[in-house]
Order: structure tokens, then sequence, then C-alpha cells
């Protein structure tokens, strides 16, 4: 049987290009986005709607997951929003959406829908550097660094609950050329697709269960 993954915020960006490296390794994928559109052509891709803030929207996600019966190899929690990465101090609406995205949201849908990852399937969230507390030596983007910081405090609870049953890990992608930030086009180290190819190199070696790991300098980062 085919190996399964599921991949949120996969219609651009590090999303897309990772959807398109698994699917090169002969994965069967699944790629949300928020309008249920993703650019990609393959008979083993199969693009769904999710907006992981309305929990209406997860439970109808999770209710069509149960209804195809296939259970899930692996989970990539990659959607994220970072609108203060470039401001000096928060702001009430920055903060309130990054946190929606990039906590509650995996939250909320890791748990609708983790019964139906198989035992020895890999949770994976995206997380970044910035949310590390031993190296943060800048005060600004509050909101984007609090909310990685909180996500990989749910990499660790759930890295305690299922010792044994997943296999769980945070993730750095790298500084990658995506929109989250105005000038990572320009500036950034890595394409989506160099990004994607490290992460992939990741999920497929024996990584530690419960490990913070920079994809682009291929070691453990300090939580």
């Amino acid at each position: 049987m085919k190996k399964s993954a599921i991949v949120t915020g996969a219609s651009k960006g590090i999303g897309w290009a990772l959807s398109k490296v698994l699917l090169e390794y002969d994965f069967e994928v699944i790629g949300t986005s928020r309008s249920g559109d993703v650019p990609i052509e393959h008979h083993q891709f199969h693009p769904m709607q999710l907006d992981v803030t309305n929990r209406e929207s997860i439970k109808d996600f999770t209710d069509s997951l149960k209804a195809l019966g296939k259970p899930i190899d692996l989970l990539v929690n990659n959607a994220g929003v970072g609108p203060d990465l470039r401001s000096p101090l928060p702001d009430e609406i920055s903060f309130e959406q990054t946190f929606n995205v990039n906590v509650k949201g995996v939250v909320m849908l890791t748990e609708s829908i983790i019964e139906m990852v198989k035992k020895g399937g890999m949770i994976i969230n995206v997380s970044s550097k910035m949310g590390s507390v031993s190296n943060c030596q800048r005060s600004g983007a509050t909101a984007y660094r609090m909310s990685k910081s909180a996500l990989n405090m749910y990499t660790k609870i759930l890295t305690n609950r299922y010792n044994g049953i997943y296999k769980i890990a945070s993730i750095h992608p790298g500084w990658v050329k995506t929109t989250v930030a105005p000038d990572n086009i320009e500036h950034a180290t890595l394409t989506p697709e160099e990004s994607a190819a490290k992460m992939m190199d990741f999920i497929l070696s024996d990584f530690k269960h419960g490990v913070y790991w920079d994809a682009e300098t291929n070691q453990e980062l300090e939580w």
C-alpha cells in the first residue's frame, strides 16, 4: 500500500514544494489550502479545502478524511503566517491572527485527526529557529517568535503523549524565498524546492523522536 501524507498550506511556498517532493517518492498526498485550490496536477495528489482557524472547516476536513478510510503515514503541519515578521513591536490584530493559525489551528487540527495517523507514522510541525528561546537575540517579530515557541511546546507535549506510537518533530525549514515576509524572495538563502528537499531528507531519516531540527544546517536546535 502506498504511503499517504497530509500537507497543510500546500498552495504555495514550502507546502507546495514539499507536496511535489512527496509525490516523487510515491506518496499519496492530500494538500490543503483555504480555497481548496492547489496548483498541482498529479494522479496521487488530492487538493482539499481547509481553514485551520475555522472550527467547522476542521470538522468537515476530518469527516472527509474518515470517509476516505485511509490511514495517514505523515502529517506535516506547514500552514503558517508571519504578519509581524518585520515589526519591532506587537499589535493586537497581527498577534491574534498569528496565534490563530500557527498555534490554535495546528493544535485543533492535529487533535481532530491524530487518531487516523497510523502507528509508527510521523507528525512534523514546521516551526522556525526564531522560536528557540535559548537562541533569541532580537526583539522584533514578537507574535511570530512566540507562536513558534508555543508550537515547539506542543511538539514536546505530543512527544510525551505518543512516545512509542508516533515519531514527532519540530523542524526549521531554513530561511526560504517565500512571501511570508516582504523581503524573503530577494534575500532568503533557500528556494522552496531546496528547503523541501532538505525536509524530505529529514523525513526519510531515522530521526530522534521529539527532536527540534534545523533542516538548513542539518543539526539539532536548542529549545
